[in-house]
C-alpha cells in the first residue's frame, strides 16, 4: 500500500496525559464562547467567569444540559435558538441519537467535521485494525452519522470500505453475497445486526466462521459478555465495541485488552457525576456521563452535556498502545427495556443474555401477548440449531426461564431463518414487541 493512501488526521493523538491536560485548558475556553453565542445560553452563563474556567469550581457553575431541555424548543426555536452556524458554514446534520422522542437534527461545521473524523479514525487504531483491512460497513447511511463517517474515515487510515448500508437499503441475503465474494477482513455494524446476519448465514448454509472476517467494530447498542461471545463465535472473529454520541462524534474505542473504551478526552472534555449531587465520583464508582466537544461545537451549543449514560471510569487501561494516555470509560448500565408481566419484571438484556448463552439457540423473538381469558400470556419464538433436540430445548428454555426469572413462557420452534427474513427489514432486530390488547 502506498505511504499516500493515508491522511493526516487534523488532531495528532496526544504524547501525555499532561498534553492533554493542556489542550482541555485552551479549547475549554472555546467551547464556552462557541456556546455562548447561541440565544438559548442568555443569561444562563453571565456569572461564569471564563478566564477561570480550568478552575473545576468555576466548571461547575455551567448549567448541565439534557435531551429534554432541547425537546422543549419547538423546531423553529431549536434552530433560532440552539443551533449558531451561518447556512455556509454548515457541512451536514447528523440526527440525534436515541429512539424515543422527537429527533434532532444537528448541524456540523466544516471545521466541526474535520475533528468529528479523527474521532472515527482512531477507532481503527485504538482497536488494532491496520492498513490494508477492507471492512464490510453495515451501519445505515444517511442522516445517521456512523455509516458514513467510518466509511470516509477508512480512507484517512488506510482501510478499504465496502459501503454495505444497514439491511434495510441493501438486503441481508445481498449483503452474505458480497461479504463471500468481496472477501472483506472486517465487519462493521450493530451488534444485534452481526447476530442477524449470521443466523441468516446458518439457514442458508453460509459458513461465516470459516470466511474472511476476523474481526467485528460495533458501536450503538450494549455489547455484555454474551453478545460478544456469541458474535465472535458465530463469526469466528474478535470483538471490538466502540462509544460515540451525534453531539461530539465517535469519542472512543475498546483496545486489545477490552477492559473498556478508551476516551478521546482531547476531543471531548469528560465528566463522571453523581446522578443525585452532580459531584464528581472517584474511580470505579458509577456515574452520569457528561460531555463538553473541545473542537466541534461550533454548528451546535453543546455544553456540559448530560448523555445519560452511566459508567466508570479509571485513568488508564491496560492497552500497550499509545491510547494508554487516555482514561478509560466502562459502561455500568444502561437504561434498558423491560416487561412486566404478572407483577414481574424481565430486563431485555438480561433475558436475551440468558438465550443467547443457550448454544442449541439460534435465534428467538419474545412477545408478551393477550390471552384468550383475557390475561397476559409471554409467548417466546425460537430457532433451534441443526441437530439439536428440539423438545429437549424447548423444555430447558421453559424450566430455565421459570427458574431465573419466575414467569414460564410458551415456547414454540420455528423453521431455521425464518426471524431473519422477518428481523431484514430492521436495523436492529426487533426481538421483544408488547403485542397486549
Amino acid at each position: 500500500m502506498s505511504s499516500g493512501s493515508v491522511e493526516k488526521p487534523a488532531l495528532s493523538l496526544p504524547e501525555s496525559p499532561e498534553a492533554i491536560a493542556e489542550i482541555q485548558r485552551i479549547r475549554k475556553p472555546v467551547a464556552f464562547e462557541n456556546a455562548r453565542r447561541a440565544k438559548f445560553w442568555k443569561g444562563k452563563l453571565d456569572h461564569i467567569n471564563p478566564a477561570k474556567l480550568d478552575d473545576p469550581e468555576e466548571w461547575a457553575k455551567i448549567p448541565i444540559l439534557d435531551k429534554d431541555q432541547l425537546r422543549e424548543l419547538s423546531t423553529e426555536e431549536f434552530y433560532a435558538d440552539f443551533c449558531t452556524a451561518k447556512q455556509e458554514d454548515i457541512c451536514e446534520y447528523w440526527r440525534s441519537g436515541g429512539s424515543t422522542g422527537r429527533p434532532l437534527f444537528y448541524p456540523k461545521t466544516y471545521e466541526d467535521i474535520r475533528y468529528n473524523m479523527v474521532g472515527f479514525a482512531r477507532t481503527y487504531e485504538c482497536t488494532g485494525t491496520l492498513p490494508g483491512n477492507l471492512a464490510h460497513i453495515a451501519f445505515p447511511l444517511g442522516i445517521h452519522p456512523a455509516g458514513h463517517m467510518w466509511a470516509r474515515s477508512a480512507r484517512m487510515m488506510g482501510i478499504g470500505a465496502i459501503w454495505g448500508g444497514s439491511g434495510a437499503a441493501l438486503p441481508s441475503t445481498v449483503q452474505l453475497e458480497l461479504i463471500q465474494s468481496l472477501k472483506p477482513t472486517v465487519f462493521m455494524g450493530m451488534s444485534s445486526y452481526g447476530l442477524h446476519l449470521a443466523n441468516l448465514a446458518a439457514s442458508q448454509g453460509i459458513d461465516l466462521p470459516g470466511g474472511t472476517v476476523n474481526r467485528i467494530l460495533c458501536t450503538a447498542e450494549p455489547v455484555s459478555a454474551a453478545k460478544r461471545a456469541r458474535l465472535g463465535r458465530d463469526w469466528g472473529a474478535e470483538v471490538y465495541d466502540c462509544f460515540g454520541m451525534t453531539e461530539c462524534s465517535m469519542m472512543g474505542a475498546e483496545s486489545e485488552a477490552r477492559d473498556g473504551f478508551h476516551i478521546w478526552t482531547d476531543l471531548a472534555f469528560i465528566e463522571v457525576l453523581d446522578e443525585e449531587t452532580m459531584k464528581p465520583v472517584g474511580e470505579g464508582e458509577p456515574g452520569v456521563l457528561v460531555m463538553t466537544p473541545l473542537f466541534s461545537n461550533n454548528g451546535a451549543a453543546f455544553l456540559r452535556w448530560n448523555s445519560g449514560d452511566i459508567v466508570t471510569w479509571q485513568k488508564q487501561g491496560a492497552t500497550t498502545s499509545g491510547y494508554s494516555v487516555f482514561p478509560v470509560l466502562r459502561h455500568a448500565h444502561r437504561t434498558a427495556g423491560f416487561f412486566k408481566i404478572r407483577g414481574v419484571n424481565i430486563n431485555h438484556q438480561e433475558y436475551e443474555d440468558f438465550l443467547f448463552d443457550i448454544p442449541e439457540v439460534n435465534d428467538f423473538k419474545a412477545e408478551l401477548v393477550t390471552l384468550q381469558d383475557g390475561t397476559d400470556g409471554f409467548a417466546l419464538s425460537i430457532e433451534v440449531r441443526p441437530g439439536a433436540d428440539v423438545d429437549a430445548v424447548r423444555q430447558k428454555i421453559a424450566e430455565t426461564t421459570k427458574h431465573t426469572f419466575e414467569v414460564t413462557p410458551d415456547v414454540s420452534v420455528l423453521t431455521l431463518g425464518t426471524l431473519a427474513k422477518e428481523f431484514e427489514s430492521s436495523v436492529k432486530a426487533p426481538r421483544f414487541a408488547d403485542k397486549r390488547q
